[in-house]
């Protein structure tokens, strides 16, 4: 599939989507001086290149009672047991991100945890998955930028 070709008023309707993914078409096509249907054709148009691939939620889980952020890296025996270890990574719900990497691990991972008891349970789950080595922890001290939004706006602003 060839590059989508994006005009001046998808990249507006982009640039309003990036900042508020629940802003009704309506509003969109009001602010853009369009019909919300061409906001919605439009969108939709987007959404069947791939270019749009659905909403997300912020949470903000330090009001949830999980603050604590982990980041793990994974030592595999086998680099053929990669994906058998990632499925099982994926079954455990605190995993919020994996890579499979090259250099020094086979995975990296971010954990979310309630603190370090919880997040110690999580590595030795991990641990415990066959074909893990070992793993190798690093803690985060705080998470000080974790904003798609500029980098979106930037991508869209140079197409």
């Amino acid at each position: 599939m060839g590059k989508f070709k994006l005009d001046e008023t998808d990249h507006k309707i982009l640039d309003l989507l990036i900042d508020n993914t629940r802003i009704p078409f309506t509003d969109i096509a009001k602010k853009l001086e369009i019909s919300a249907g061409t906001v919605h054709v439009r969108v939709k148009k987007m959404e069947d290149a791939g270019i749009i691939t659905g909403s997300s939620l912020q949470v903000d889980y330090q009001k949830l009672g999980y603050s604590f952020i982990a980041y793990v890296g994974i030592f595999i025996f086998k680099t053929s047991q990669t994906q058998f270890v990632l499925e099982r990574i994926s079954e455990i719900p605190f995993i919020t991100v994996a890579h499979v990497t090259t250099g020094k691990f086979n995975i990296f991972c971010k954990i979310r945890a309630r603190d370090t008891a919880h997040a110690k349970e999580i590595i030795y789950e991990i641990d415990d998955i066959e074909g893990v080595s070992r793993t190798e922890t690093m803690i985060s001290m705080e998470e000080s930028i974790n904003d798609k939004k500029r980098m979106l706006h930037s991508i869209f602003n140079e197409m």
